[in-house]
């Protein structure tokens, strides 16, 4: 048969009068009578078995059987105490290194001008920015890779949490520096009706394609693994690509053309991060980015 569960209350009282060796001063430690700590060793030793202190009406010591239970226990509870003190400095401390991930060139460049700021608010913060591959960005952040992730879709997880838009841009689509769209001002969802349009990973898993008309699905192609393989694939004539419009700024090719999607709704940029994950840090990071493109607006 076994001795059962040590209760919190039961530890807290034998290490302190371990240490203290006065009932007197274990008692103010732990902010009860005297006798509500005797009690609790009395209940204690009965459990063990044997004597853990000697008792003389001059002083308090550890038996050898309740100096060895000391000797088990106290590391233990050092353990305890330090796990919770590091769980607290990382769920409320604003210092430390924050991992942000970031695809396409425009996003490292937000996140580097936030990860500025909040360290001109919080000097002892450090943010890292890391590039992520369009593939990786979600595993990336699951894993912990990446605490936030700066991305254009909204995820349905629910161990995910999507911020507010911190940016919203037109809707572009890249094609081939040959193809006939490539001379228009702009195209319309209908015109894509029977064109190729490729895919990247930022499409939410079982997301139905575009449409040109109602019931009338575009044609879409393998999924590309990363953005600059999109691209090069449009480069060669395997198909369109709808992207934000930025990508005409950060990623000119003489074998792309990019032309505006006028009746496609906007792509946002926000932030993304795990449920488990919402730290000081985090908070403090997406309010700086906040903060940055509301004063640029």
């Amino acid at each position: 048969m076994g001795v059962g569960v040590l209760e919190r209350y039961e530890l807290e009282a034998f290490l302190t009068l371990a240490e203290e060796l006065h009932f007197g001063r274990t008692a103010e430690r732990m902010h009860v009578s005297t006798a509500r700590v005797s009690q609790t060793i009395r209940k204690l030793e009965r459990r063990v078995g044997a004597p853990l202190f000697n008792r003389t009406s001059r002083r308090v010591e550890l038996t050898p059987i309740g100096r060895r239970l000391y000797d088990d226990l106290h590391p233990a509870r050092e353990m305890i105490v330090a796990g919770l003190e590091r769980a607290v400095r990382s769920g409320r401390g604003i210092t430390g290194t924050l991992h942000v991930g970031f695809v396409g060139a425009a996003g490292g460049q937000l996140l580097s001008e936030a990860a500025g700021l909040l360290h001109a608010r919080q000097p002892d913060s450090e943010v890292q920015v890391r590039e992520v591959q369009l593939v990786d960005a979600v595993p990336w952040l699951l894993a912990g890779e990446v605490e936030l992730l700066l991305t254009c879709f909204a995820s349905e997880r629910d161990d995910l949490v999507t911020g507010p838009a911190l940016v919203t841009e037109a809707r572009m689509l890249a094609v081939p520096s040959g193809h006939p769209f490539a001379d228009r001002r702009s195209v319309s969802l209908e015109d894509l009706a029977g064109v190729t349009v490729l895919r990247t990973p930022d499409h939410l898993p079982g997301s139905p394609p575009p449409r040109s008309t109602p019931g009338e699905p575009i044609e879409s192609a393998p999924t590309a693994g990363s953005f600059q393989e999109a691209l090069t694939l449009v480069g060669a004539g395997q198909g369109v690509l709808p992207i934000g419009a930025h990508v005409r700024r950060y990623y000119m090719r003489p074998d792309v053309a990019y032309v505006v999607l006028r009746d496609a709704p906007p792509v946002h940029w926000h932030l993304m991060w795990r449920v488990d994950g919402a730290t000081a840090r985090v908070r403090a990071f997406a309010a700086a980015a906040h903060d940055l493109v509301s004063a640029a607006a």
